[in-house]
């Protein structure tokens, strides 16, 4: 795509997901999908998707391998955890078992083996902490924020690496020309197929940036620990649903409230997004 873009062709990234295929055939290959791209292109009917300046495209990706780091960690935490309560039959939270050390982890269990088990675990997560301290600190002397989304730090729960996660994710805001198409995108809205008011089934779920869902969970959570009001309204929301379906509703607001920060260049304000 690159290669030609700089031979000077203007390229169009279709997008299948949106795209009926031609059913007036009995069968088809390359020549004929090329063609029927081609008549939908010519009648203004192909579904084009983003195509991500080249020059911000590295940054991104490193981006995508910290959330990839942070999974892991996160995953071996969850781990121990639950090596802990299935054989002490006690709770360690995560403040707790970051703090663990090589010394400190063979008093924890009775078995040489469980102890082992822990110290090499741990040693993954700590080896993980200082990649994503590698990454970050790479990522951060790379690029930064535009004037545009320099904003995006007012929100409760986004500091400088998730707000560069949302800049590099979303690229130009203007390609969405309403905030329901942003918070699509984001995959913070419910994927259903409705009829005369009654359910018919579901759609296609994983249309959108799993990267940007990422960020505005992430984003949550930490929101619903260090705003107030934010935390009123998730534990109003928790009693009446469950905790998954809460903690989306933050992040659909979220999602919603920096659409608007984004495009109009302005802080965020807790009372309009969360009144």
């Amino acid at each position: 795509m690159d290669g030609l873009q700089e031979a000077g062709y203007v390229v169009y990234l279709a997008n299948p997901a949106a795209m009926q295929q031609y059913a007036g055939l009995k069968y088809t290959n390359d020549d004929t999908d090329a063609r029927w791209l081609a008549h939908l292109l010519r009648l203004g009917l192909l579904p084009t998707g983003y195509i991500y300046p080249k020059e911000e495209r590295a940054v991104r990706d490193l981006l995508r391998k910290r959330s990839q780091l942070v999974r892991q960690k996160t995953a071996n935490l969850l781990s121990i955890q639950n090596l802990l309560t299935r054989n002490t039959g006690q709770a360690m939270n995560g403040t707790q078992i970051k703090q663990l050390t090589p010394a400190t982890v063979r008093e924890c269990v009775a078995f040489p083996e469980q102890a082992l088990a822990l110290q090499v675990t741990v040693a993954v997560m700590q080896h993980l902490t200082e990649q994503i301290t590698l990454v970050e600190r790479a990522v951060h002397a790379r690029v930064k924020l535009r004037p545009t989304f320099q904003a995006l730090l007012t929100v409760p729960g986004i500091g400088r690496t998730l707000a560069l996660t949302i800049m590099l994710e979303t690229g130009e805001i203007g390609r969405f020309p309403t905030v329901g198409q942003f918070a699509s995108y984001c995959r913070c809205v419910s994927s259903t197929k409705l009829s005369n008011g009654k359910r018919k089934g579901q759609g296609n779920t994983k249309n959108g940036n799993k990267y940007l869902a990422w960020a505005f969970v992430e984003a949550a959570h930490f929101a619903i620990r260090y705003e107030p009001q934010i935390a009123q309204f998730y534990h109003r929301k928790r009693a009446q649903t469950k905790l998954v379906v809460a903690l989306k509703a933050i992040a659909h607001k979220l999602a919603r409230a920096c659409y608007y920060i984004m495009r109009d260049t302005v802080p965020f304000d807790v009372t309009r997004a969360f009144a």
